[in-house]
């Protein structure tokens, strides 16, 4: 564990926009929306130190589900570069955050994508802005244990 009690610019949260995950990410989908959702559920309920929690994602490790992690680093502040996330391949989707004994999990509800047609990408991107206004409760299930 890193002690950054003398840095100004530590463990600060950042409500992102949808603007601001698509600069990141590079467009807008479901799974950098549903990530940065779960993300920032897990800091803002279960450990706002993004430097005393870690995540495992669960997913295909392939695009789109791999896109999640991309959210899951923006909401939570566990990142690949400080190495407390971690890509596990499986299935179905989920994620478990660690942090001081504890886990919570959740688990993504499942999702049908609109269909494939001549305005597909805007489709996907339409559905991505219904998520980010949706409710915790409605995205996904999560349950917290000790370890």
């Amino acid at each position: 564990m890193h002690n950054h009690s003398g840095c100004r610019f530590t463990s600060l949260i950042h409500e992102y926009t949808l603007e601001d995950l698509a600069a990141f990410h590079g467009h807008l989908g479901p799974y950098i929306v549903l990530g940065y959702r779960i993300g920032r559920f897990a800091r803002d309920t279960f450990c706002s130190d993004p430097f005393s929690m870690k995540v495992r994602v669960y997913c295909s490790g392939t695009p789109p589900e791999s896109c999640i992690v991309d959210g899951i680093q923006l909401g939570s502040g566990c990142t690949l570069g400080k190495r407390n996330i971690e890509i596990v391949e499986g299935s179905p989707i989920r994620c478990e955050f660690i942090s001081d004994g504890k886990l919570l999990s959740i688990t993504p509800r499942p999702y049908t994508p609109p269909p494939r047609g001549d305005d597909y990408e805007r489709a996907i991107e339409d559905y991505a802005v219904g998520l980010f206004r949706e409710s915790p409760e409605d995205l996904f299930t999560s349950q917290k244990r000790d370890i």
